[in-house]
């Protein structure tokens, strides 16, 4: 038979861009293959501690559980006739044992059908691969905990509708995108428990083939694994992996949300953050003087792709009756496709966080550039008292038109206008003028989501 099977996934042109090499592994050929695999060698030891099969039957299938051994382009012809990998695979793995010992080749797969070796397969897949998005998430977020720190007093334009409106702090920013990763660390953590068990029915979801064994055989089975025991086998209730999908989905949005903003930063005329620069990266194929977001637009492009995905999973729920027809099928590529593209947008995200490049001056020049708009607020809410809020507001609204018309300063038509300046002293619109005076309670936000952080001992 043929070795060496990674050779049967030879990294993809856009695969370095897009996932990472250690998430791909575990959903390549031989990832699936072999997690399919360990389910037969844990499949072998529980029986056999059953008293079901011998053990030295266990051992020599196990011995045979090594996804080398298996030539995987035989195996997709296999697929292709079959329906699904673990028909062939069984036969080649019988055909192995056999081999070396046909009296063993009789205990393969004992009790088990196709989808116990594909399903729990596919939950020690997504066990490896949530270790890794769980790493992952730490990353980031000690390094937004880090940027919001570093700036939660540094003064930047609040945008809503994609223009200017009060001043916030660019720490807030990041204490923003820190406490969605939080909510999505937290979310990871709790499907764990969900998500990581044991899928072991037989046929038809009854154990029927170990006649009264079959409850012993399956806590053994879990115990092997490290995988929890389910109250009832789950070949057609979908909802533990729709929710991996669905979690990972939540994840990827959250992660476009801040490659939406750091790209927005990286605008020329706004240019308050940029992505880390290094040779090669972010050039142009024309332009010499360009410095593009290259990882912004990585996760962009994951978290338009990603939704559609996750509408898959969710239509694949609805199966019939004990095992489902198409609809499980269509699940085979998805997930995976969605976990690779959750790690791959994470990874880059982690790093454009972990040396994000930010400008504090170029900030407070964009703060000052509408001559004083940004802090029309301020000045309503000083004048509420004397006039109302709804007089305030219109009082005020009227000031910004003048200002806008005649291209001056909101302050300097604002002294010339006798019915509101008597209102106020060259002291107070000093004060209403500067935009550090009117960050509202900024900075005790980002020290609560600090501090909610800490109490998770993270």
């Amino acid at each position: 038979m043929k070795h060496g099977l990674s050779a049967n996934n030879p990294p993809g042109l856009l695969d370095a861009l897009f996932r990472t090499d250690a998430v791909r592994e575990i959903f390549s050929d031989r990832g699936r293959l072999q997690g399919m695999l360990d389910f037969e060698a844990a499949l072998a030891r529980a029986t056999a501690r059953a008293g079901m099969i011998p053990g030295p039957a266990a051992l020599q299938i196990e011995s045979q559980c090594h996804a080398e051994l298996f030539d995987v382009e035989a195996l997709s012809r296999g697929v292709a006739a079959a329906g699904n990998p673990a028909i062939p695979m069984v036969k080649a793995l019988t055909a192995l044992v056999e081999s070396k010992d046909p009296d063993a080749a009789r205990f393969v797969h004992w009790g088990a059908t196709s989808q116990d070796a594909m399903d729990t397969g596919l939950v020690l897949q997504l066990r490896s691969a949530l270790e890794l998005i769980e790493a992952g998430l730490a990353n980031l977020s000690d390094a937004l905990a880090r940027l919001a720190r570093q700036h939660k007093r540094t003064p930047v334009a609040g945008r809503t509708w994609m223009q200017q409106a009060v001043p916030v702090t660019f720490g807030l920013k990041a204490a923003g995108w820190l406490s969605a990763i939080e909510r999505h660390r937290q979310r990871v953590k709790e499907l764990r428990a969900r998500a990581l068990v044991l899928q072991f029915g037989g046929a038809a979801g009854t154990l029927a083939a170990l006649g009264n064994r079959g409850l012993d055989v399956s806590a053994a089975l879990a115990g092997e694994l490290k995988l929890s025991l389910p109250d009832i086998p789950w070949h057609a209730q979908r909802d533990r992996v729709a929710e991996v999908a669905t979690t990972l989905g939540l994840l990827v949005g959250s992660l476009g949300k801040i490659a939406r903003d750091v790209s927005l930063a990286m605008q020329t005329e706004i240019g308050e953050a940029s992505e880390p620069a290094a040779p090669g990266r972010g050039g142009s194929s024309t332009l010499p003087h360009k410095r593009n977001p290259v990882s912004s637009a990585v996760v962009l492009a994951a978290a338009a792709r990603v939704p559609a995905l996750v509408s898959v999973m969710l239509a694949a729920m609805v199966q019939e009756q004990e095992r489902g027809l198409g609809n499980w099928h269509a699940e085979w590529e998805t997930l995976p496709e969605i976990c690779m593209l959750a790690a791959g947008a994470l990874n880059h995200m982690t790093h454009v966080m972990k040396d994000l490049e930010t400008d504090a001056r170029r900030m407070r020049q964009n703060l000052d550039s509408t001559r004083g708009l940004i802090m029309a607020e301020a000045v309503s809410s000083a004048l509420t008292p004397k006039f109302g809020r709804q007089a305030a507001h219109e009082l005020v609204e009227a000031v910004c038109a003048r200002a806008v018309e005649q291209g001056k300063g909101l302050r300097d038509v604002l002294e010339q206008d006798t019915k509101l300046a008597a209102h106020l002293s060259a002291a107070e619109l000093d004060r209403l003028f500067d935009p550090e005076n009117y960050l509202g309670v900024a900075e005790q936000l980002v020290e609560r989501v600090l501090a909610a952080r800490a109490a998770k001992g993270r």
